[in-house]
């Protein structure tokens, strides 16, 4: 795929009493703030879990993309942020038939924000006036099946510069026909994140987000014991996607979607849907 066999930059992603009365909102948001705590990153991992194929989350492949990682559990998605990138190297989920029924009847609603657990993360102030770039998910919120698994899509540890032409257009197509996919299937293993091959990488915001040049979307179903993957250039004007396997994935991107599954699935394209 043009484009898609440039490697990753090691720079891209290496780099009291009185109070509380006087201020009832900050004792609100102190307690918000606390309910998000992170876990530790052994618990964190085993409540994940779930949403790997065999229990095995995806792995990064490049050693150069570890730095300042964090690993962040949700009710329907698993997301591992970067401090560098200020967004998500990886958002994993396991769709199951029975959700995807639900969520397609559940109403879309919610509202973008900071998540407290990621102090190293982008803010909403990184998301102003910055055309043509939109908030895009990476676990879709119309892949919830409640309206709090939906809301926690809206953290911004699931969002990354997306191109509006792309994520209103030939990306929400892909992730409708992903949804209908599993509705077919019965569930299928779903990890999304964004790649960086361009030189410099543009950034935005005061928190210099890092803007992908490609978005991607691997899709693993166990019932077939096939993969394949979305890859989309992040781009304004005539945004393109193509399907490469995830054998492809890992040697451009450097994250390993599903490590549990064979090498002879990942050299394979399985054919997914056209958006």
């Amino acid at each position: 795929m043009a484009g898609y066999g440039q490697g990753v930059s090691g720079t891209a992603i290496a780099q009291g009493a009185n109070w509380f009365t006087v201020c009832p909102m900050r004792l609100l948001l102190a307690f918000v703030a606390c309910c998000f705590v992170a876990a530790p990153a052994w618990a964190e991992e085993e409540r994940c879990k779930a949403f790997g194929v065999n229990s095995q989350l995806p792995v990064l492949t490049s050693t150069r993309l570890e730095q300042g990682t964090a690993l962040l559990c949700n009710r329907g998605y698993a997301a591992l942020v970067s401090t560098v990138s200020h967004g998500p190297l990886w958002a994993a989920e396991h769709l199951r038939a029975q959700d995807m029924a639900a969520a397609a009847k559940l109403p879309r609603t919610g509202h973008f924000y900071a998540d407290p657990r990621w102090p190293g993360g982008s803010g909403l102030s990184d998301y102003r006036r910055t055309k043509p770039y939109d908030r895009g998910h990476m676990a879709p919120s119309g892949d919830q099946p409640t309206p709090q698994g939906q809301q926690e899509t809206y953290a911004l540890s699931n969002i990354v510069p997306q191109a509006s032409a792309l994520n209103k257009g030939i990306w929400a197509r892909m992730e409708r026909k992903v949804r209908l996919l599993a509705r077919r299937e019965g569930e299928l293993y779903v990890v999304t994140g964004p790649a960086f091959h361009l030189r410099p990488i543009a950034t935005q915001g005061h928190d210099h987000v890092y803007v992908p040049s490609s978005v991607w979307k691997a899709v693993y179903s166990p019932t077939r014991n096939k993969a394949g993957v979305y890859v989309c250039k992040n781009r304004p004007v005539h945004p393109h996607c193509d399907q490469v396997s995830v054998q492809t994935l890992i040697r451009n991107a450097g994250v390993d979607p599903f490590p549990a599954v064979s090498a002879q699935v990942k050299a394979q394209v399985w054919r997914l849907p056209s958006p």
